[in-house]
């Protein structure tokens, strides 16, 4: 998965014709890679990327850990993870003659945003992941390092590579590790000493035999807060997640109810989750994103529970066009505000907003719906709400 903790579904076609675009290219000797590297590095800076480093694709460790992670069931309904596990093991078969992986880094955190810490505070208010606050970061990466290849090509000649960011069965974050962009924390992101985690991670896998990076001490030491912090207690041991239980699972994977006893847990967080990365002691050191896309539309950063879920089917795919949370869908939206509205304080907004939808047209938004009510009868000092 890439940085945004429980990953969006792979979701670049797989029925392509294998193989790698371009065609092999002729022999270099060491010093030429070495050169090629460095000029790369300094292409991809130019971009708007802000650390790059290389990697051979070597998984023999990563393989059994995965294995072992869906046959304990942790990867719930994302179903693609246990479809496409032989390809994520073998970036060779996705990828036939590819050697290296040219992984790239670059920083996503809103500095403008509303304060993440006042927002998870105030019920009343709904928090987005930082990470989907702008414009969604799929086509943004996929198309800066088609623009890295492009350069590559132009100095080179024909090469084989394919490029990725979040999009197919790869292991961004083991690529990147290997490489030396950073070391796997124990909430199971890449951790930066001079970054965090606040980024996103992308790659091209290529057939040049680049030189490789040297991975990175890890300094996650005795530290627990991800682990302790976590709302639904996902991260079951360190660099372990149950994904049925993550908050980003269930507001951006699961496609049905979320389970009652973790609807609580969830308190406001209507898309993703950031607990893990907001208490990480790492993250103090996180620089602010540069690039103009990531920055925050529509108010999305500070907005109410009631104004959102006032939202109708026109206006989400309008004011969610070019974002991240466009992928979810009205429906499943509006199932994560019902549920943030229903762990908002009682107030007769909150009771009027979920009682306008309550004959919703979706069985499953109703449903969430009907809940939320149900927490406010319960809590409610005076009779007159209802």
């Amino acid at each position: 998965m890439t940085q945004p903790a429980c990953a969006d579904p792979d979701d670049e076609p797989l029925d392509a014709p294998p193989g790698l675009e371009g065609r092999q290219p002729p022999g270099r000797s060491a010093a030429e890679l070495a050169a090629l590297a460095q000029s790369i590095t300094r292409w991809a800076s130019e971009l708007g990327f802000q650390q790059t480093a290389i990697a051979a694709l070597d998984l023999a460790q990563a393989k059994p850990r995965l294995i072992e992670w869906l046959a304990q069931g942790f990867h719930g309904e994302l179903d693609y993870m246990a479809r496409h596990a032989s390809l994520r093991a073998n970036p060779d078969a996705l990828v036939p003659g590819a050697v290296r992986s040219i992984s790239v880094r670059m920083d996503y955190w809103p500095a403008h945003a509303a304060d993440a810490h006042a927002v998870l505070a105030d019920r009343s208010l709904a928090y987005v992941s930082r990470y989907a606050l702008g414009r969604d970061y799929h086509k943004l990466l996929r198309t800066k390092l088609a623009r890295l290849a492009a350069r590559i090509e132009a100095a080179i000649g024909p090469f084989g590579y394919r490029v990725f960011t979040d999009s197919a069965p790869v292991m961004e974050v083991e690529f990147a590790a290997a490489a030396g962009l950073g070391w796997r924390g124990k909430h199971t992101l890449l951790l930066e000493r001079e970054r965090g985690s606040w980024f996103f991670l992308g790659e091209i896998l290529t057939d040049l035999p680049l030189p490789v990076g040297t991975p990175v001490t890890a300094h996650c030491g005795s530290c627990t807060r991800c682990l302790d912090i976590c709302p639904t207690q996902a991260i079951v041991a360190p660099y372990r997640l149950d994904a049925r239980r993550c908050i980003s699972y269930l507001t951006i994977e699961l496609k049905g109810s979320i389970p009652e006893a973790l609807r609580a847990p969830i308190g406001n967080r209507v898309y993703g989750c950031d607990d893990c990365q907001l208490v990480c002691p790492w993250n103090r050191y996180a620089q602010p994103a540069v690039e103009p896309a990531f920055a925050v539309r529509h108010g999305l950063d500070r907005a109410s529970l009631v104004e959102l879920f006032a939202w109708s089917q026109s206006d989400f795919d309008d004011r969610m066009a070019g974002s991240a949370i466009r992928r979810i869908g009205y429906v499943r939206w509006s199932r994560n505000l019902a549920v943030g509205l229903g762990n908002a304080p009682t107030s007769p907004a909150v009771v009027a907003a979920l009682r306008s939808r309550q004959d919703d047209p979706s069985a499953l938004v109703r449903e969430h719906v009907a809940w939320a009510l149900a927490q406010h009868q319960a809590h409610a000092t005076g009779a007159q709400i209802f």
